[in-house]
C-alpha cells in the first residue's frame, strides 16, 4: 500500500458523524489561518506604506470584507463534502433564498450601511484623518474622521466627542471636506468700534496682531462689513493652518484686540437701545379728559 493509499484510508468518511466533525473543524480551521495569513499580509502591506493612517484604515475594511468571502467559501464547500448536506443541496437552497429574503428585509439598513461603505472605499469622498462637516442631530457638526468601518463612519470633534454616522447617510448626503486638498481655512472675526474711531487705525491694529499670530498663514484683509447701530464693524479676515486653528485664532484676536484698543483708546461701543417716551395716545388722553 502506498502512501497516499495510506492517506486516503486513514482520512475519516465525510459520510459519518464523526468524519463530518472532523471536516468541519478542518475546513474552518483552514478558513481562520487563510483570514488570519490575509490579516497579517495586509498590515505588512501597510507598514511598507510607513504606516500611513488613510492606507491602514482601508486596508482594514478590505480585510474584514475578505474575511467575511473566506467563511462564506469555507461553508460552501463543506457543504459538498458532506454528503448528507449535497443531498439537502435544493431544499437548502430553497431555504437559504427564503431566508434571505427575510433578512434582507429585516437588515435592509445593516446591508445598506455596508453598500455604501464599499462605494465609499471606492470613490473616496473622504478618508480617515480628513476634517469633515456633516449633519447631525446636534446640528452641523465638524469633525475628524477617525474610523471608516463596515457600517459606520466615526468622526472626532474638537471638543472629543464622537459623532457616529451611517455610511448610508454618508454617503447619500452633501458634506464638507475641509482638508482633503488644501487643510486651510479663513478665519473671519468681526471687531465692532465707535463711529468716532478712526478706522484705518484700528484696521492697522488688527493687522498687525494677526501678522503676529503663529496659526494665520496669510492675511486677506480687513474691510468694513456693516454699518451698525451702534459702531462699525470691522472684519479680519486671514487664512489659518487649518479648520481646528479658526477656532483658536478667533479667540485670541478677540482678547488681544481688546486689550490693544484700550491701551490705544480705541473705543468698542455698548449696544443701544432706542426707547421712545411719548404722550398718551388718543384713547388715553380723552380718557383722562372725560
Amino acid at each position: 500500500m502506498t502512501t497516499l493509499q495510506r492517506l486516503a484510508h486513514d482520512v475519516p468518511n465525510p459520510a459519518t458523524t464523526w468524519g463530518a466533525l472532523f471536516y468541519a473543524v478542518l475546513v474552518f480551521a483552514l478558513a481562520w489561518l487563510a483570514g488570519h495569513g490575509v490579516r497579517l499580509a495586509v498590515r505588512r502591506a501597510a507598514h511598507r506604506h510607513g504606516g500611513d493612517s488613510h492606507v491602514q484604515a482601508e486596508t482594514a475594511f478590505i480585510v474584514d470584507l475578505a474575511q467575511v468571502g473566506i467563511y462564506l467559501l469555507a461553508l460552501t464547500l463543506y457543504v459538498h463534502i458532506v454528503p448528507s448536506l449535497r443531498h439537502l443541496g435544493t431544499p437548502l437552497l430553497a431555504s437559504v433564498g427564503v431566508m434571505s429574503v427575510v433578512l434582507g428585509i429585516a437588515a435592509q439598513h445593516t446591508l445598506g450601511n455596508l453598500v455604501a461603505g464599499i462605494a465609499i472605499l471606492l470613490y473616496r469622498p473622504f478618508r480617515v484623518g480628513d476634517q469633515l462637516q456633516v449633519s447631525a442631530p446636534t446640528g452641523l457638526e465638524t469633525g475628524v474622521v477617525e474610523r471608516l468601518t463596515l457600517g459606520y463612519t466615526i468622526l472626532r470633534t474638537f471638543d472629543n466627542r464622537r459623532v457616529v454616522v451611517p455610511n448610508t447617510l454618508m454617503a447619500t448626503q452633501a458634506s464638507v471636506n475641509l482638508s482633503s486638498v488644501d487643510p486651510r481655512m479663513a478665519a473671519v472675526v468681526p471687531f465692532t468700534i465707535s463711529y468716532k474711531t478712526d478706522i484705518d487705525r484700528a484696521r492697522a491694529i488688527l493687522v498687525e496682531l494677526a501678522a503676529a499670530h503663529p496659526q494665520v498663514r496669510e492675511i486677506i484683509g480687513c474691510p468694513v462689513t456693516e454699518l451698525g447701530p451702534s459702531g462699525v464693524v470691522l472684519s479680519l479676515r486671514a487664512w489659518c493652518s487649518s479648520a481646528d486653528a479658526t477656532y483658536q485664532v478667533r479667540f485670541d484676536l478677540l482678547e488681544r484686540a481688546k486689550r490693544r484698543f484700550e491701551q490705544a483708546g480705541i473705543e468698542i461701543p455698548y449696544p443701544t437701545t432706542n426707547v421712545i417716551i411719548g404722550p398718551p395716545d388718543d384713547a388715553r388722553h380723552r380718557s383722562a379728559g372725560a
